[in-house]
């Protein structure tokens, strides 16, 4: 006579729907992480990697729960683990190999690799809640206590995970290594409780189960054998250097899909992208001699750099949020720190806000989220804040990436403009033409701006470009939106 199979204990029961809930948001946190390369970090990319992990779990609670009424739920735990172990492990070799066929696509493509990252698993791991619900409602009079026990488990092994993977994985380990380890920890698991359920038997051949097993190691070792677009993984960027061939000292640092700067070992003063070169030319009319500079982003310290080699002993500042990028820069991009170039690793918005009033003579706006600009350092409160640490006759320029019909670009110059009376705006005539998407540079300060000196350097340089000012440039804003803390749309009004 065959042994009948053991209830779930409590503790048990618990600590299932609270590993495959955490299980669930480590995913859609790296899943971040892993498309960021190929499609960018934007609030698109964002809001699909959320909407798709929302949708993997709604289906896959929905499936979980037809399932748990139609079998028993103890035959169908361990292969929900099992095939959540596999489908984690293929995560990486979907998404690597995808992401160089959709890589810069448009928003289907954006969906369709936010899905290969993580749809499958969390549909899978989401159905392992209401089994296990199933398993525990012997008692109906007990139904809401139990519903609401393992729902707030749930929940809390979700914010556990968030926690955890935002604050101590990420910055400790390698994306590959999370969704890897993850994966065998499920495996693990779900190992460990057919062991526990050794009474109850599993559902398929013993060849189909060996079938699944193949297909997960053989995923994990595509896994970790797919191209890696990253040369190191900070906490906030996949960033990797590539050589110029035709420069023996250039470097190019890329950010996720971004090519973010240029580089040049030999040569601070080469200034390869045209937004760095209009932005070379304002700081060489500055009033001669140093100048005290404040830089929000750092990226591959190519103006701090150029600041330094054509005004000797400026002090200069740099606020730059990723620490693992200033690691990378002093290895492969000879950053060199020290009492004349410093760095702090913090957000630009609350370093700006810790400078002394009227403390700087040149503010370089470059920081980027991939190809935006952060929203909260493109509001009129952010530009106030500028104008504060400002001296009288020190200028502020920043560098604004926009595409036609330039409606983010006109809501930022408007914006600027609110909190500086003097403005302008830098880029290649096509680009003002709206024929092109193009770098920005928009020029502003409390005092008349050098607007001549500046307008005879841009013809001479390798790219050339043009200044609007006055009533032309009025006319290219055309009452455009001033963007503030309260509403600062930055992805909608670039995606338009």
């Amino acid at each position: 006579m065959e042994t009948p199979p053991r209830a779930l204990p409590s503790g048990l029961a618990t600590a299932l729907v609270f590993g495959a809930s955490g299980a669930v948001l480590v995913l859609e946190i790296v899943a971040l992480r892993l498309v960021g390369p190929y499609v960018g970090v934007t609030l698109q990319v964002s809001s699909s990697v959320i909407g798709i992990a929302l949708a993997a779990i709604a289906y896959g609670t929905w499936l979980g729960g037809r399932l748990a009424d139609r079998y028993d739920p103890r035959v169908l735990l361990v292969p929900a683990l099992l095939l959540g172990a596999i489908f984690t492990a293929v995560t990486l070799p979907l998404v690597r190999f995808g992401g160089e066929i959709l890589r810069g696509g448009a928003a289907p493509a954006v969906l369709l690799l936010a899905a290969l990252a993580v749809f499958l698993p969390a549909f899978i791991l989401s159905a392992v809640t209401p089994l296990v619900v199933k398993l525990q409602l012997s008692d109906l009079n007990r139904t809401g206590s139990v519903v609401g026990r393992l729902s707030s488990m749930g929940t809390l092994g979700a914010i556990t995970a968030t926690l955890a993977t935002g604050f101590v994985f990420v910055a400790a380990v390698p994306s590959s290594w999370i969704i890897i380890s993850l994966a065998v920890l499920l495996a693990l698991s779900g190992g460990g409780l057919a062991w526990w359920l050794r009474g109850t038997s599993l559902p398929g051949k013993p060849r189909t189960r060996a079938v699944l097993v193949t297909v997960g190691l053989v995923g994990a070792g595509l896994g970790v054998a797919s191209p890696n677009p990253c040369d190191v993984e900070t906490a906030y960027h996949c960033a990797r250097v590539q050589e110029d061939p035709s420069e023996p000292g250039g470097r190019e640092l890329i950010l996720n899909s971004a090519r973010h700067s240029y580089v040049d070992l030999d040569n601070p003063r080469n200034l390869e992208f045209a937004y760095i070169q209009w932005i070379g030319a304002v700081a060489d009319v500055l009033p001669g001699g140093p100048v005290d500079a404040l830089h929000l982003g750092g990226g591959g310290f190519t103006m701090p750099a150029y600041v330094r080699a054509t005004r000797p002993g400026s002090d200069q500042l740099v606020i730059e949020l990723d620490g693992g990028l200033v690691d990378l820069d002093r290895r492969k991009l000879g950053l060199r720190t020290g009492p004349d170039l410093r760095v702090r690793v913090g957000d630009a918005r609350v370093g700006v806000t810790d400078q002394p009033t009227g403390s700087y003579d040149f503010v370089v706006g470059d920081a980027f989220g991939h190809l935006t600009v952060p929203w909260h350092l493109a509001t009129r409160e952010m530009a106030q804040e500028i104008a504060r640490v400002l001296r009288p006759t020190g200028i502020y320029v920043q560098n604004v990436i926009d595409y036609p019909p330039g409606r983010f670009l006109r809501a930022e110059v408007a914006t600027v403009a609110a909190a500086f009376p003097h403005v302008a705006l830098i880029s290649s005539q096509e680009a003002l033409d709206g024929e092109v998407g193009a770098n920005f540079v928009i020029m502003a300060s409390a005092s008349p701006l050098p607007v001549d000196e500046v307008s005879r350097r841009l013809p001479e340089l390798n790219d050339p470009a043009v200044m609007l000012t006055g009533a032309a440039l009025s006319d290219f804003v055309d009452n455009a939106r001033i963007l503030t803390d309260d509403y600062a749309p930055v992805d909608q009004l670039l995606a338009g």
